[in-house]
């Protein structure tokens, strides 16, 4: 197939093969110019652009390397978890990238154990819940699932980040799966809890209008100690990189954490449920 030929409208993947091809001419780098700088060959290059094969994280942060534009907005690692993720909310794909790298993160999750927090099976039940109601399809569950341990990966890199995590009681109260599958995932939590770099807290139901927020939300700290909040309703979600902003949701999450149960008292409730105490 020659570059004539190439439609960026026939596919998300054409869409990024032509970009690719367009960024690398941009420059005046052959294929094997850039096959070079990426430790790829000058063939998988060639059919990565002619879309006839899929670009892969490993090869889209390579191909960002070589561009010089890691992290950035327009990123090749971001067009291809757009690609992959497709069926998620929006914003959540580059979000995910963010989240990776950085050194620190908090969340706040209402009615279900949030992905970095589940274990495979809990992960498989919520995604094919979704496919019984006919939100997303069998094989974008399969990648809902992929994507929770490929996220939980970064918790056990060579640094891994502070993660404090505050969990609305119906996270812990409310059924999903077999009961093996939520008294694995209760243990989990108790596991999760008693790692050097986590903090676990229950926001009891109790807590009532002092609680801070009505919908989940993440609040990322970076390297370079810039700020970037994610929050998600049922049909959106919207990533928030202006400080002015995310700030303030900061500063209510450290609300939120002084009105919620301690660790300690939190563990407890959480394994008065596994033995099946109210």
């Amino acid at each position: 197939m020659n570059k004539n030929d190439l439609n960026p409208d026939a596919s998300p993947e054409a869409a990024y093969g032509a970009r690719l091809r367009s960024m690398r001419e941009a420059r005046g780098w052959t294929q094997e110019d850039l096959a070079k700088r990426t430790e790829y060959s000058s063939v998988h290059i060639s059919a990565v652009e002619n879309g006839r094969k899929p670009p892969t994280l490993r090869f889209s942060r390579s191909v960002d390397r070589a561009f010089g534009i890691e992290g950035a907005a327009d990123s090749f690692e971001r067009e291809y978890r757009e690609i992959r993720h497709g069926s998620l909310l929006e914003g959540f794909p580059e979000f995910v990238g963010y989240e990776g790298r950085a050194v620190e993160i908090r969340l706040y999750e209402v009615g279900v154990i949030p992905g970095l927090l589940q274990t495979m099976e809990y992960a498989a039940v919520v995604a094919d819940s979704e496919v019984k109601r006919g939100a997303i399809t069998t094989e974008q569950a399969q990648e809902r699932v992929a994507l929770v341990a490929e996220r939980q990966s970064a918790l056990v890199r060579p640094h891994p980040p502070l993660v404090l995590v505050v969990l609305d009681e119906s996270c812990i109260r409310r059924p999903v799966g077999e009961p093996a599958v939520m008294d694995a995932q209760l243990a989990r939590l108790v596991e999760f809890a008693e790692l050097p770099n986590t903090m676990v807290q229950v926001a009891p139901f109790e807590m009532g209008t002092r609680r801070p927020f009505n919908l989940p939300i993440t609040v990322l700290t970076m390297a370079d100690r810039s700020l970037m909040s994610y929050a998600k309703s049922a049909q959106r979600g919207h990533l928030e990189r202006d400080s002015k902003f995310v700030l303030p949701m900061l500063t209510a999450y450290h609300q939120l954490q002084a009105e919620a149960l301690s660790q300690k008292e939190s563990v407890a409730m959480i394994n008065q449920l596994r033995k099946g105490t109210p």
